[in-house]
């Protein structure tokens, strides 16, 4: 009997899986009426009911495609804070957690067409609790397909650590897909890639072209990041910027620097710079009423903005943060930090939708995956 479940691992975090599964239930669900999400064990999670915690790409999955399944069979497990303590002490139960991850990909395999089942991180992940990737997935019996970055060797040798633990556990890898290729070096990549895996016999089911949209945080990320609030222009919470500009210079200087897209990060008491940004604004809207700046600020320092700036601000419908922090510190974060795709950023999954369906070769990904046998 073909198999008509795969499960998904990366070689390492920020890798892209989420992103990757996305791309895959949208062109499977144009192959099979009805295809489902799993995720074995999850980390991070949210409260959808009262008393309910699932992993938080459960309900990313759940709401952009409108899956019926329950919440409980979607999240069966969950690694939360304090877990793995509990688990050495011995008060959580190896077998009880596999029943329970066994019991919900059952009843979701009988539900659906096709499942996708997504791992967490790479291959290994779970160790600790006896309980990784690969051994999820010889668990299900569910070959593995492994998204790794889109480079060579670094690529290729994390691609190796990972299958040690697959064949450790008799997994088969149905394929591999490299993910943030860049254009200029795909074919070279996908070319020297196919030579390096012949030695394995696994094949390059997708090459998924780097994206700068999908590493864009939103102005919201930003917001959590920090842990502040909208001051003003929150309706424009997911807005997207191509620049990000610390502005520590003249005020000449910046009126110079006043682009389209660019997020502007100066301390609250810089009003020079933030009414620069305003008079620009109004001066182009006073020339075409459609034209929008997009911009966004994100104010610093010890002293907050004034009311009169903030009211400003909102005026323009200009998102702004505040985050009483020393400019240097604010921009260490954000520039260290890598934003995920969240449920309420539609642009964002939209766009991951569209750059990795149109990059799978699915024909070839269900056939590797339905001659898949576990030994």
């Amino acid at each position: 009997m073909k198999k008509n479940s795969f499960f998904v691992a990366s070689t390492g975090q920020n890798v892209g899986k989420t992103t990757t599964c996305l791309g895959l239930i949208s062109g499977l669900k144009k192959r099979f009426n009805k295809v489902g999400f799993i995720k074995p064990i999850g980390q991070e999670h949210l409260e959808v009911q009262e008393g309910l915690k699932v992993d938080k790409d459960v309900v990313l999955f759940k709401d952009t495609f409108g899956i019926k399944d329950a919440y409980s069979d979607m999240s069966p497990v969950l690694f939360p804070r304090g877990f793995t303590r509990d688990y050495l002490d011995g008060k959580i139960s190896h077998e009880n957690l596999a029943q329970r991850i066994e019991k919900s990909y059952q009843t979701l395999s009988k539900s659906n067409q096709y499942l996708v089942v997504e791992g967490t991180g790479h291959v290994g992940v779970g160790s600790i609790a006896n309980l990784n990737n690969a051994k999820a997935a010889a668990l299900l019996k569910t070959p593995i397909i492994i998204i790794a970055s889109g480079g060579l060797g670094s690529s290729f040798d994390a691609l190796s650590l990972n299958k040690v633990l697959c064949d450790k556990y008799n997994v088969p890898v149905a394929g591999v897909i490299l993910n943030r290729v860049l254009p200029e070096k795909k074919e070279m990549i996908q070319n020297y890639m196919e030579l390096a895996l012949k030695r394995w016999n696994i094949p390059i089911l997708g090459s998924i072209p780097y994206n700068s949209f999908l590493s864009r945080p939103s102005m919201n990320d930003y917001a959590s990041l920090l842990k502040t609030d909208f001051l003003s222009g929150s309706k424009h919470k997911l807005r997207h910027f191509e620049k990000l500009r610390l502005v520590a210079t003249s005020l000449k200087a910046y009126q110079n620097l006043i682009f389209p897209s660019q997020l502007v990060i100066t301390p609250a008491s810089r009003e020079d710079i933030i009414l620069a940004t305003l008079t620009k604004h109004w001066d182009l809207k006073i020339q075409d009423r459609s034209f929008d700046l997009a911009s966004g600020m994100i104010l610093t320092g010890s002293t907050p903005p004034s009311p009169n700036i903030i009211k400003q601000l909102e005026k323009a419908e200009i998102p702004m943060l505040y985050a009483p922090l020393n400019t240097f510190d604010v921009m260490k974060k954000m520039t260290s930090y890598i934003a995920k795709i969240r449920t309420d950023d539609k642009e964002k999954v939209q766009a991951a939708i569209s750059l990795v369906e149109a990059h799978i070769d699915f024909d070839q990904l269900i056939e590797c995956v339905g001659n898949c046998t576990f030994s």
